[in-house]
């Protein structure tokens, strides 16, 4: 955050160098977190392809190829319909197809391309985290926090999923790596009073950023879903413009099942924009074209493993290119 004023040439060729090649090593790991998803894509196409004309046969064959890599029925529908008023009953190479399908879903990726733009308005800035249990809520926390703090910001961090000892530990581990503030109570503790607690320190501390954790129980749905609108009723006492975002984080490997989430908690807070994480251990990686295609959440970042740098910003080009299997 405190960078100087000017540059000279040299630096700015440097950062340049660095940027490029950050960008060049993420490229590589979504190209291998989505492999499964991609060599999928790549022999059903491959398979398609036995004739060289793109007519009615071609285009069922590759709809059905689209569904069941989770693209989801009607957003696979508009993409074979969009590619018939291009290309029907034309020549085309396999090349060509994938390049076709890639500018396609593109346009359906890049208006949900969004990252979670900090208010410097509001003090401390409140970002709720929501979802279910399992989809990687509280190592995302950790990860937002630990690029937070990289970037000069005071992060504070509320443990609310109480009910989770497990939870707690884990999120101030990783508050200790990010150089956060974690807030925490004791084991069940009430997790509206948790938060309340969190928002006021970090008023006090003059925090920039606030992050709370939530539980994730949704086999108690109709509870979780009353601890949630509590948590808001309790933190609006406070600042009656927080939470200043809803994130929902969803696990890709869920597959169609990331609709039913969305909607559950939809219902219940107004979720701003969306993680998805675990893009590296499943073969349904166009479930983010569904998603996006059919709700128009913003998609903040996208997780294809562990590690803090593994969680990055949601790139529409470079995430179409590599679900079809072209080179960036």
């Amino acid at each position: 955050m405190n960078m100087p004023e000017t540059k000279t040439e040299e630096y700015m060729q440097e950062d340049e160098i660095e940027e490029s090649s950050e960008k060049q090593s993420w490229f590589l790991k979504l190209k291998k977190g989505l492999q499964k998803t991609t060599a999928s894509i790549n022999n059903g196409i491959n398979g398609l392809l036995t004739k060289s004309k793109l007519d009615q046969a071609m285009l069922d064959e590759l709809e059905e190829l689209l569904v069941s890599s989770d693209i989801g029925v009607k957003a696979s529908e508009e993409i074979v319909k969009e590619l018939a008023k291009e290309r029907f009953e034309e020549d085309i190479s396999d090349i060509e197809l994938k390049e076709e399908l890639a500018k396609i879903i593109m346009k359906v990726l890049k208006p949900v391309a969004k990252p979670l733009d900090i208010d410097f308005s509001k003090k401390p800035f409140v970002i709720l985290v929501v979802g279910v249990n399992g989809t990687g809520k509280t190592t995302t926390i950790g990860k937002f926090a630990k690029n937070y703090v990289k970037h000069g910001l005071k992060v504070t961090i509320g443990a609310g999923d109480t009910f989770r000892a497990a939870a707690v530990s884990q999120i101030k581990i990783w508050g200790d790596r990010a150089g956060a503030e974690v807030i925490s109570g004791e084991h069940g503790c009430d997790s509206a009073s948790l938060a309340y607690k969190a928002l006021e320190h970090a008023k006090k501390k003059e925090s920039d950023v606030l992050m709370i954790d939530t539980a994730g129980r949704l086999h108690t749905k109709n509870d979780l879903m009353e601890e949630l609108a509590k948590i808001v009723r309790v933190i609006k006492k406070i600042d009656e413009s927080a939470p200043h975002a809803v994130m929902l984080t969803l696990d890709a490997t869920t597959g169609q099942n990331a609709h039913a989430q969305v909607e559950v908690f939809q219902n219940v807070v107004n979720v701003s924009g969306l993680v998805v994480t675990k893009l590296d251990g499943t073969a349904k990686g166009g479930v983010l074209v569904a998603l996006a295609g059919r709700f128009k959440l913003p998609i903040y970042a996208i997780g294809v493993g562990e590690a803090a740098e593994d969680l990055q910003p949601f790139e529409a080009d470079s995430y179409a290119k590599t679900l079809v299997g072209l080179d960036s």
